[in-house]
């Protein structure tokens, strides 16, 4: 499933992997069981944060903002070269520096008005999110592997920053990519804030449907690897990244994009697609020996539900898992999730937002410290009791 302004989307003003601060929200359970954060808390007074990394390591950010000159923007090429902004996370070794920002307050506001329009919730509440990342804080020594992550698209990057933080603890460099004009609002240095309205607020998508987008993902995305890895890379803290081991994952179009690029670029050693759908077909070599692993909704993404899933399922050759989480829904797997919007009664049959991401943070780690760090993963192996909402799938 791809995010392209869905209605569900411009129904649900908030994340399910935030969580609300002590008198507003205790515990999981109670978050799924309240009737509405509206009678409960002012929407003035929320504090949101994110939940907090499960890794040894404390988490550095920095920013990159990359322009490559070799190609205007496909989307609007009056605006000139194709612009990306990238969050750049690496263990640390403390958490001096200061704490950094979840959006610009321009974000945040473009946030609301086009993912939860007509609601009164404040943008400094989301631009205010809590998260556990640091600016300006020193690396931790050694090189590490590098995981590329690519929102949805209408999504920006901060909707992957859970993940990210998560991954970074545990060892790992995280690229998180906002690719222009395909976001809710990302602010470019120089030029401002760019939307998605280019393509989210069109009748239908550009020529070549959902598969053009994708594929222009995956040339930014090498372009990115490009600056990263190349003998004059663009990151100051580019001597942490081990450039044999980079993996992928992407949710909704970039989970699509991260089989795109794995088939355009062999430096991506292993991917993941987080429920969505794959508008870029495979052809019948797949992806070589590459692990792949596809990890989505019940509802949508279980074998007969996706076409694109059961095909790309018997294309690929390599270690391969297919899971599905009951219960989840598309947001589910991001910082965007949430068991109840500010506007109504969570549903009781949608995953809590804690769970929803700490089942996607456990699978997403075992599945790159199995193939990028070389450690067997038993949680990869086989159902388990403790993810009772986790199935195997294997048609």
């Amino acid at each position: 499933m791809n995010t392209l302004m869905s209605p569900r989307l411009l129904a649900v003003p908030l994340t399910a992997c935030l969580t609300l601060s002590a008198t507003a929200c205790a515990t999981t359970t109670a978050l799924a069981t309240q009737p509405s954060l509206a009678a409960t808390t002012s929407p003035a007074t929320l504090r949101l944060e994110l939940p907090r990394p499960t890794g040894p390591d404390p988490v550095g950010r920095d920013i990159l903002y990359l322009v490559d000159k070799s190609r205007n923007d496909p989307w609007v090429p009056e605006s000139g070269p194709r612009r990306l902004m990238v969050s750049m996370y690496y263990p640390a070794r403390s958490a001096a520096g200061d704490p950094a920002p979840y959006m610009t307050p321009e974000e945040a506001t473009s946030f609301l008005q086009r993912k939860a329009p007509g609601t009164n919730l404040p943008a400094k509440i989301i631009s205010g999110i809590r998260t556990y990342a640091h600016t300006g804080t020193s690396p931790k020594n050694g090189r590490h592997p590098l995981v590329v992550v690519s929102p949805g698209l209408g999504l920006p990057r901060a909707s992957l920053t859970s993940l990210a933080e998560d991954l970074a603890s545990r060892g790992y460099v995280v690229a998180a990519i906002d690719h222009a004009y395909e976001s809710s609002g990302t602010t470019f240095p120089g030029v401002g804030l760019l939307t998605c309205a280019p393509l989210c607020d069109q009748p239908k998508p550009p020529e070549g449907g959902k598969a053009t987008i994708t594929k222009n993902r995956a040339k930014d995305i090498s372009f990115v690897l490009d600056r990263l890895t190349g003998r004059h890379p663009a990151w100051k803290r580019a001597n942490l990244i081990n450039p044999r081991r980079i993996g992928m994952a992407g949710h909704s179009l970039g989970g699509d994009a991260a089989s795109a690029t794995m088939l355009t670029d062999t430096r991506v050693k292993a991917g993941i697609n987080l429920d969505g759908t794959i508008n870029a077909t495979l052809p019948a070599t797949g992806l070589g020996k590459r692990p792949f692993l596809l990890m989505g909704s019940q509802s949508d993404h279980s074998p007969s539900k996706d076409h694109t899933w059961d095909n790309t399922w018997q294309a690929l050759h390599g270690w391969k898992r297919w899971l599905t989480v009951a219960q989840a829904e598309h947001d589910s797997f991001t910082d965007l999730a949430i068991p109840k919007s500010k506007i109504g009664t969570p549903s009781p049959d949608t995953i809590a937002a804690e769970r929803g991401i700490a089942l996607t943070r456990s699978y997403v780690a075992a599945f790159f410290d199995q193939h990028l760090k070389g450690t067997k993963q038993p949680l990869l192996d086989a159902p388990t009791p403790a993810n009772p909402e986790v199935t195997f799938h294997n048609p």
